[in-house]
């Protein structure tokens, strides 16, 4: 029987939800590996909608949940809905709308909040040492849910100018957290909390890589699972 994984998105398109390229990575890998999906969003109000090609804000409304809806092909839930014991682990894709609104990320940085569904879902799983995967900027979560634990976004410094967002590392250690260099084909297991990351899209490299790097992550969290 198929692991029971839990996809939880925040809106559709990089600059204001999901990383779209990273949400249908994880969703071919978990195919993949045989695992039956499930995918919510919480019902929310984006934080902000951006015209994705100026790379500007506008003046539109948009919810969370419906945009994410258009990911997950119509077939989503909302997250309150989420139970932990309906499943064997919980994987965020990344993308901006996960610094805007899952968490305030975006704004206030290492002293940003979470949103109250999307912690109590992170609790719950760690609660049950049910596995969690996240990548690109979605291990600042973990960050700021679980002090101590271990996370990757990547590098710590902007080598060759492929890691332009490198500072996010030295707020996750601000945070009392163990940031641990990885590259982009590559994901980093805390075993003890049983959190698996990959920096994904923080990393400026060909898709291919970003895809292979989501799949070690994929991997690690069904083998954990």
């Amino acid at each position: 029987m198929g692991k029971r994984v839990a996809l939880v998105l925040a809106g559709c398109g990089v600059f204001d939800g999901s990383e779209i390229h990273e949400a249908s990575a994880a969703l071919v890998h978990l195919s993949r590996g045989g695992a039956e999906v499930k995918i919510f969003a919480p019902n929310i109000e984006q934080r902000d909608v951006v015209n994705h090609l100026k790379g500007s804000p506008t003046e539109e409304k948009r919810n969370v949940l419906v945009e994410s809806a258009r990911l997950a092909r119509g077939n989503i839930q909302d997250l309150a809905e989420l139970k932990a014991s309906e499943f064997d682990a919980v994987i965020f894709p990344g993308g901006f709308g996960v610094a805007k609104n899952l968490c305030s990320w975006a704004v206030d940085g290492k002293n940003c909040t979470v949103n109250e569904h999307v912690n109590s879902t992170l609790q719950a799983f760690h609660g049950a040492k049910k596995p969690i995967g996240l990548c690109c900027i979605s291990p600042v979560l973990a960050a700021k849910v679980f002090p101590g634990c271990e996370v990757t976004v990547g590098q710590d410094k902007d080598i060759d100018g492929r890691f332009p967002d490198a500072e996010t590392a030295s707020a996750i250690v601000e945070l009392g957290c163990k940031h641990i260099c990885k590259n982009v084909n590559e994901s980093h297991v805390d075993k003890a909390n049983k959190i698996v990351t990959t920096c994904a899209f923080m990393c400026k490299a060909p898709l291919h890589e970003i895809f292979d790097g989501i799949g070690t992550m994929v991997q690690e969290v069904l083998r954990l699972a």
